[in-house]
């Protein structure tokens, strides 16, 4: 097996294959400072120009020795072209969302009707254009030896930056009807931006459902706000796999994930590794979970190399930081989580 292709290892994983080793890749957010210095490829530009885009989402496997490539790297693409007020960020930080174009408000009685572009409109336009270009970059320059991975947002975490997550929150109590309205609208969006992806190259569609995390809803709520739309979207993506990404302690949602029918899990630190891999037991790939901010940011490389072989002697399909990296973590950080692995 150890001349397999980076392709051939994560795509096998992802399949929940025996493997001599798992691949390590990063699957959320990649880029850091170091890749950018060391390319010549700097935020914000790589956010906005595909041929950048593509060049940045290469580093992790350029510069690093991981199993992928993946693009973008924020989660701000959909809602800024649906409407909303984006801060393009900064060389070490995002873009951020500034103002939502909307109003669902069951606080003060105030429901705008979700009067979003047609998805074949949305998907010509801005950044999920460009994202969609670079997708087809990465594709025909890597995509024989590397898997590529397209990140993109949920239909509850979009629905939320469209009307502000609290509203969302308190309209589930209050005003259920008005949220299912506002989800389902965002769920039209992010089902064609999903295939749209698959059909420009993708071999992983990563979808982030940050707004879905067990601080803000109960399994119960997950299961009629979030799960009910992602079998219909992320799940339905045809000739990809679905690799769902929900930050927090996931533990209590595990099954509720697995219900959904996608094929993989990414998963955070403040889940036990070992516990993890025994709770999803064979039922979907299960991508993470070295800690984003310790070991990769603050810890040394010894911690990350002690980390990253936890992670792959608990199981997991594929070894992966547990969230999007933050730009500041250091070259010799993720060198080190690339040695945990490969050796």
């Amino acid at each position: 097996m150890a001349d397999m292709t980076p392709k051939e290892r994560v795509l096998a994983a992802l399949r929940l294959e025996e493997l001599d080793r798992p691949p390590v890749a990063v699957f959320t957010q990649s880029a850091t400072i170091g890749q950018m210095e060391a390319l010549d490829v700097y935020w914000p530009d790589a956010h906005m120009d595909p041929k950048l885009m593509a060049k940045l989402g290469a580093g992790q496997a350029d510069l690093l020795g991981f199993e992928a490539v993946r693009a973008p790297f924020c989660l701000t693409a959909e809602v800024e072209a649906l409407g909303a007020t984006v801060d393009p960020g900064k060389k070490d930080r995002t873009p951020m969302l500034k103002e939502h174009p909307f109003k669902m408000n069951p606080m003060m009685d105030e429901f705008d009707e979700p009067d979003l572009l047609a998805p074949e409109e949305f998907l010509n336009t801005g950044r999920p254009a460009a994202v969609l270009e670079a997708i087809g970059i990465l594709s025909e320059q890597y995509g024989d030896q590397y898997p590529v991975i397209a990140g993109n947002t949920g239909p509850f975490t979009v629905a939320g930056h469209l009307v502000e997550t609290e509203n969302l929150v308190f309209g589930i109590i209050m005003s259920p009807d008005e949220v299912h309205k506002w989800v389902k609208a965002s769920n039209e969006i992010c089902k064609a931006y999903s295939q749209a992806l698959s059909d420009a190259g993708a071999d992983v569609i990563q979808m982030s459902e940050p707004s879905a995390s067990t601080d803000l809803l109960s399994p119960d709520m997950f299961d009629d706000y979030v799960g009910l739309y992602l079998k219909d979207s992320l799940a339905a993506v045809k000739d990809a796999f679905s690799c769902l990404h929900i930050c927090g302690d996931t533990y209590p949602l595990i099954d509720n994930m697995i219900a959904t029918g996608v094929t993989t899990l990414s998963i955070e630190e403040k889940v036990d590794p070992a516990k993890g891999v025994e709770k999803v037991a064979g039922r979907a790939g299960l991508v993470g979970n070295v800690g984003c901010v310790n070991p990769l940011l603050q810890g040394t490389p010894e911690d990350v190399i002690r980390h990253g072989k936890a992670v792959a002697e608990a199981g997991f399909n594929v070894v992966s930081p547990g969230c999007g990296l933050s730009a500041l973590i250091s070259m010799e950080n993720l060198a080190a989580l690339v040695k945990s692995v490969k050796g």
